[in-house]
């Protein structure tokens, strides 16, 4: 049985909580969240931003915290993650420390009242199902906010109809372009201050090898040295990091 005939028979607002996503994704991606912190680092850097407080919405195992607060610029940060998730929050307690607290709740749920000067929602918002409904109440918990979203719309997932496979292997339920992405950041009441394009497919090879991603990964190579956008409108790869107010 694939992994998204196994996911589909979970519903789809379960499978955080059930235990489902991390059966099948083993380490909730905590591999891939050094290279996840060094991208926040840099968009942080290159805006010379240094938060004070920073929460993190959906924050899994809790390693990009973690690894944001070894960040010498940071050390002084309060940070605290929420995952609606059990499982996660069981893994993220491990990296609990004087300056990193997680906690098992929804940081948007109407009794929360908490607030920060920058909030992370790395890899999320293409999760949730009432996608804008949730962008608008991220907007209201922190002063600055980063969003890390998967660009998997484009050309070839569309011919090869392959943007689907992530719905129940990963939960994802919307599919964005760089400019959808960025429309709905606005049409929910963001401002945006910066963005920019990062490569998992290329830069986290090492950890994800294949030869089908190998082979892929010539195209988007290649022309990305002619222009990012149009790589990822084609070939796909990409994500986008945005800081927003």
């Amino acid at each position: 049985m694939q992994v998204s005939e196994r996911v589909g028979r979970v519903k789809m607002e379960t499978i955080y909580t059930s235990g489902t996503y991390l059966t099948e994704t083993q380490t909730w991606h905590a591999e891939d969240s050094p290279w996840k912190a060094a991208q926040i680092s840099k968009i942080l850097a290159r805006n010379h931003f240094q938060p004070r407080s920073v929460a993190e919405i959906g924050c899994g195992a809790g390693v990009i915290l973690k690894e944001l607060s070894r960040i010498d610029c940071l050390r002084d940060t309060q940070f605290k993650g929420y995952d609606i998730s059990p499982q996660a929050i069981e893994l993220a307690s491990r990296m609990e420390a004087g300056n990193i607290q997680f906690s098992c709740e929804d940081l948007l749920s109407e009794t929360n009242a908490d607030h920060f000067d920058l909030l992370l929602a790395i890899d999320v918002y293409e999760h949730v199902p009432d996608y804008m409904d949730f962008l608008e109440n991220c907007r209201k918990k922190a002063d600055y906010k980063i969003y890390h979203i998967p660009l998997e719309l484009h050309v070839s997932s569309v011919l090869r109809n392959t943007f689907l496979v992530n719905r129940y292997s990963l939960g994802h339920l919307h599919y964005f372009t760089a400019d959808s992405a960025i429309a709905t950041l606005k049409d929910t009441g963001h401002e945006i201050e910066d963005y920019y394009y990062t490569s998992p497919a290329t830069e986290l090879f090492y950890l994800h090898k294949s030869n089908k991603k190998a082979f892929a990964n010539i195209p988007r190579w290649l022309f990305s040295k002619l222009s990012l956008p149009f790589t990822a409108r084609v070939f796909g790869g990409y994500s986008l990091l945005v800081l927003a107010r």
